[in-house]
This record gives structure tokens, sequence and C-alpha cells, in this order.
């Protein structure tokens, strides 16, 4: 990876920035991407890196991700890897009492998000280079309570096949890596708005795990640091799962 720069949108979050650090360590040059200033700017600190850079911007913004594009170009002189990450989970009701301006939210944070990152990185990106979006498990499955999340990451399953025949002709990789419950800010809100009693959400989803645990932020890094690298090289339009089995 060294030499390499890949840019990770939703870079504050545990996934990102697991993956971030992972990287970090492999030798490359990192965009560090969020909405939130303070937190990025913590992150990268924290990090410790002269390869680090980071950049805010909201992603639902075509200005907003044309500017990180050209700002780690500026930096960094090119773009290998894209995580394509940032997400929010949105709130929790049956469909019927469906709160149309938060999904409406979901909806352009986790898709419009992800095609304008898809739009401006892929033209600037260098041949045989290599992207991962981020889905969940919720874009394999339903879930009772969740029409804003589910719908999103269904969508991106669509946005990466498309991609991934769009960008090979360069050589360019699209997969996307699909987390089960991860032990994460975002599950925790999610168990409290399935429920008045998160530990008992949480142990009930764990009753579904073959692997009976939630996983971690690391292991999801992991995943994305592979399907990016060249060990992956023959892997393109893919849906990798890591659930502990929930969706065997």
């Amino acid at each position: 990876m060294k030499n390499k720069t890949i840019i990770i949108t939703g870079a504050a979050g545990e996934i990102g920035f697991a993956t971030a650090r992972k990287f970090v360590e492999a030798g490359a040059n990192v965009m560090l991407v969020d909405l939130n200033e303070e937190a990025l700017a913590a992150k990268a600190a924290e990090l410790g890196s002269d390869r680090v850079a980071w950049c805010t911007a909201d992603v639902t913004k075509e200005p907003d991700v044309q500017n990180y594009v050209i700002t780690t170009l500026e930096k960094f002189g090119g773009i290998d890897f894209f995580f394509n990450n940032a997400g929010v989970e949105g709130s929790v009701a049956p469909l019927t009492e469906l709160d149309i301006d938060d999904f409406d939210k979901v909806m352009r944070v986790n898709v419009y998000g992800v095609v304008l990152g898809m739009k401006h990185v892929l033209k600037r990106m260098n041949e045989g280079g290599s992207v991962v979006i981020t889905s969940s498990v919720a874009g394999l499955r339903g879930t009772p309570g969740m029409t804003p999340y589910i719908t999103s990451k269904h969508a991106t399953i669509g946005i990466m096949r498309t991609a991934a025949l769009e960008a090979s002709a360069k050589g360019i990789r699209v997969n996307t890596v699909h987390p089960g419950p991860i032990d994460s800010r975002m599950m925790e809100s999610l168990e409290s708005g399935l429920g008045a009693d998160s530990e008992q959400i949480r142990q009930g989803y764990e009753q579904q795990i073959p692997l009976s645990r939630y996983g971690q932020e690391e292991e999801v890094a992991n995943m994305v640091f592979f399907l990016l690298s060249e060990e992956a090289s023959y892997s393109t339009g893919g849906t990798f799962v890591l659930d502990g089995g929930l969706t065997a």
C-alpha cells in the first residue's frame, strides 16, 4: 500500500476509522472525510501521521464531494482506493408510521451520497483502482421498523453492480461489504429504537447469530482492506458478507 492513496468517507465513525488506521499502518496515504469537523480533526491527530489528511464534507452535496476529490488529488497526486462508507441509520418505526422526512434524510446520505462519491471519484481514480461500498446485511434481508435503512442498503447493491460493469474498462474493481450487527454507536442507536430494553434486544440478536456475538469494527476493516488490495484482484461486482452466520 506504500505510495497508494485512499479516500474514506464516514471516517470519524468506528468502521471508517478502523479502516483508516489499517491503511496508515500499511503505508498508504489516507484522506479522511466526514461531516463532523471536530471529530475528524481528533481522529486525524490520533493517527499521528504526515500521510493522513482530512476534509469536511456533506456527502449529499455535490460541491462538497467534488471538493474532497480535488483536495485529495492536490495533497497526494492520485486516488487508488475509495471506501465509500458514510451512512446513517435513521429512526425505527413501522412502515405505516414512516416519517418521510427521515426517509429522505437516510436516502440522501446512504444513496445519493454513495452515487455522488462514485460519480466524482471514479472519473479521477487511477487505472486498476478499487472501491468498496458499505452496505449491510440490511441490504440482503428485511427487518420490521427499518424501512429507510433497509431500502438504502438494498440500493447500494444496485449502484455497486452498475459501477462494477462501467468501471471495468479501467480495471477498477467495485464491491460491497455487508456487516451484520457490529458493536458500534449505530447498533446502539438501532437497539434503542427497537425497544426500551436495549440489552434484551442485543441478546435477541446474538441468539440469532451462529457465532453468538456482535462483530468488531476491526473485522470489517480487515475485509475492506482485503477487497481493496491486490489479494482480491479477481473480485468485482460482489457482495461480501461478514455477519457471524446471521444470513446463512
